[in-house]
């Protein structure tokens, strides 16, 4: 009599469970060991939204007080937008936000006096850094040898 441990061997299937219970039933992406194409790249997106969110909001002086400093960070979320690293959705309320400080400048403005010249600029400019390049997806057609082979669901081995 044969013993199978059921959890030695990976399903073929995606392993991500829903709030109700349910679990998605794609197929497993040979990219990624648990999950299908969607949900590894779900996966990433929220590993990678802390750092990308400490990019973005870093501003050229420091602060928010000029229309420069929010133009900047505005331009760094256009771009993670266009590369899809951050959901429409959470886009679209700090773009709001931005429209929201932009708005308050000119009250900001009548507080405190600004006065930048050309070379402040410059060298504001040099020392902004740009987004990091997106994490890589993992290829799907990866070498097998790299993840354990799944185990054939037409082939039965309960005897």
């Amino acid at each position: 009599m044969t013993n199978t441990n059921s959890s030695t061997t990976i399903s073929p299937r995606c392993q991500f469970q829903f709030s109700d219970g349910r679990r998605c039933r794609m197929l497993r992406t040979p990219a990624h060991l648990t999950f299908c194409v969607f949900h590894a790249r779900e996966e990433l997106q929220l590993l990678e939204s802390q750092s990308l969110g400490a990019q973005i909001s870093t501003s050229l002086q420091g602060d928010f007080l000029t229309a420069t400093d929010i133009n900047h960070v505005l331009g760094k979320l256009f771009t993670a937008v266009a590369q899809d690293r951050i959901p429409l959705r959470k886009a679209a309320a700090l773009t709001y936000l931005g429209q929201v400080l932009l708005t308050s400048l000119p009250q900001v403005k009548k507080e405190f006096p600004f006065s930048y010249k050309f070379e402040q600029w410059t060298k504001a400019l040099d020392k902004a850094r740009p987004l990091s390049p997106p994490p890589a997806l993992p290829n799907s057609a990866a070498a097998p040898e790299h993840h354990p082979a799944l185990a054939d669901p037409a082939s039965s081995d309960e005897d």
